[in-house]
């Protein structure tokens, strides 16, 4: 029987919970399910939409789902042998769509229900707010107060942000659910924005049939938190697919006399026309809106518990500061910390032990009860063409952060490369701290070098020397040889 309920309580017990986590997304069910693991402490997930958030149905899974088939695709048309059975250098739109369908479960939340229920924990429908210490209302059919013995959680994550521009909000653009949820390909497209986002809507969008894409960016280079070299290969890629990306550049005003409210990944009316800082006009079909997210902390009922209502921050025991009594808690998205569902989920882990720590009286001198890889060692892909993986520092934060670097680097130009494909181009940077001898960064790019990052996480977290590393030989022949390749920089 699922534990599902936005009915009333039959008595003041039932809505009396250990743990209660606000937002249902991957961080939220992390933080409920270890704060309640092996015992017989009971948790609530709150959430006013889908048990899975934003990741499972409007961002990772979707776009990985949109993603995947592109770098296939791309590898195909790059293998002799293969190459001349490809007969067209895009993909099947609408069995893409199909599978990408399957991936989000047609928006469908009930077997995420089903986990929770397993799990132990109740799910309750309904937006939630803070109405004092350790005390959450519930609105909706049938508002409800719950009460938590031990913890809150706040696991809201963000939402994607509309700049307040002369027609922009009016003309109803696409936002990143937009574009992970499309149904329609629009022909002419404009993306505000360089960022992650932004880069890996343009993969898609551009092998799915948008003819005309232009990228509208303020500052100079995409990805400006990768390494220069990264950026300027994934430039360097839009350049030869015939995408327009425009640097130091920002829309003024936009226009669009015919905009409807035609359903999330649906064209929103008539066509658009955007004015540019540049003194131009772009005449598109829709325009995708990448420029950034907000915390999600609207009327969440912060200042209840004596907080700005702006934001939230958090120590390593992810405990939000300010707050007395060690019972509130913020993890993911919220916090601002790292915004990205692996490191969400990490601090959901983390937080879910504190908690269950806290609740039978046990130290918290173990290293697993702070959160210490959001601090400069974070691991993140960004699946475009060609493929970014970094880990840590990049040079310029590393030198900010004070370190004395040195910079190993070296092109991917080993045996497994060339035999992954004929025409096969990547490069590999380490960032290593001189004082130690220990690599506090590392980048990859190139194709599907994902599988690059761990190794280079596992080295960084646990402050590998270089000393060691010449004896973790990788396998023969893999793309992995570009770690001793790396090394043998180093030599005289």
């Amino acid at each position: 029987m699922e534990r599902v309920s936005s009915e009333p309580a039959d008595s003041a017990s039932t809505d009396t919970f250990d743990v209660i986590v606000l937002g249902a997304g991957p961080a939220g069910e992390n933080a409920a399910q270890y704060a309640i693991a092996g015992s017989d402490r009971t948790a609530a997930l709150v959430e006013h939409e889908l048990v899975g958030g934003e990741c499972s149905y409007w961002a990772c899974m979707p776009s990985k789902a949109l993603l995947r088939p592109t770098q296939v695709l791309t590898t195909a048309t790059h293998m002799p042998g293969v190459q001349q059975h490809v007969t067209t250098d895009h993909v099947d739109t609408p069995a893409v769509l199909t599978r990408r369908d399957r991936f989000t479960s047609g928006h469908d939340d009930s077997s995420q229900v089903l986990w929770a229920d397993a799990a132990g924990i109740d799910v309750i429908r309904g937006h939630a707010h803070l109405t004092g210490p350790r005390t959450i209302t519930v609105d909706g059919d049938h508002p409800r107060t719950l009460r938590a013995r031990h913890a809150v959680v706040i696991a809201t994550g963000t939402l994607s942000t509309v700049p307040d521009l002369p027609g922009l909000r009016a003309a109803l653009p696409w936002t990143s659910r937009d574009a992970t949820n499309l149904r329609q390909i629009p022909r002419r497209v404009l993306v505000l924005g360089g960022g992650v986002v932004a880069c890996e809507t343009v993969t898609w969008l551009r092998q799915l049939g948008a003819d005309e894409i232009t990228v509208v960016v303020r500052g100079p280079r995409l990805l400006a938190r990768v390494e220069p070299f990264a950026s300027d290969a994934v430039a360097a890629r839009m350049h030869t697919r015939d995408v327009q990306v425009r640097f130091g550049t920002e829309v003024t005003s936009v226009t669009r006399p015919d905009a409807r409210d035609t359903g999330i990944g649906m064209i929103h009316g008539g066509p658009i026309t955007a004015e540019l800082s540049d003194g131009t006009t772009i005449d598109v079909d829709e325009v995708v809106v990448a420029t950034g997210r907000r915390s999600a902390v609207d009327h969440l009922g912060l200042d209840t518990v004596g907080l700005d209502t702006g934001s939230i921050t958090v120590d390593d025991h992810l405990t939000v500061d300010g707050v007395d009594g060690a019972w509130l808690y913020a993890v993911g998205d919220i916090n601002g910390r790292a915004a990205l569902t692996h490191m969400g989920k990490y601090q959901a882990r983390v937080c879910g032990d504190v908690i269950a720590a806290r609740a039978e009286n046990r130290p918290l001198d173990d290293p697993r009860y702070r959160a210490s890889a959001d601090h400069a060692q974070i691991p993140q892909v960004i699946f475009t063409v060609p493929e970014v993986a970094a880990v840590g520092h990049t040079v310029d934060s590393a030198r900010t952060a004070g370190f004395d670097i040195e910079v190993l680097e070296a092109d991917i130009d080993v045996a497994g490369a060339t035999l992954h494909r004929d025409d096969f181009t990547g490069h590999a940077a380490l960032v290593v701290d001189r004082a130690t001898d220990v690599p506090v960064g590392a980048t990859f790019v190139g194709s599907e070098v994902a599988e690059l990052v761990h190794a280079a996480t596992i080295a960084i977290v646990g402050k590998v020397p270089l000393a060691s590393l010449w004896h973790a030989v990788p396998a023969y022949p893999t793309i992995s040889e570009v770690w001793l390749r790396l090394l043998e920089t180093r030599r005289p």
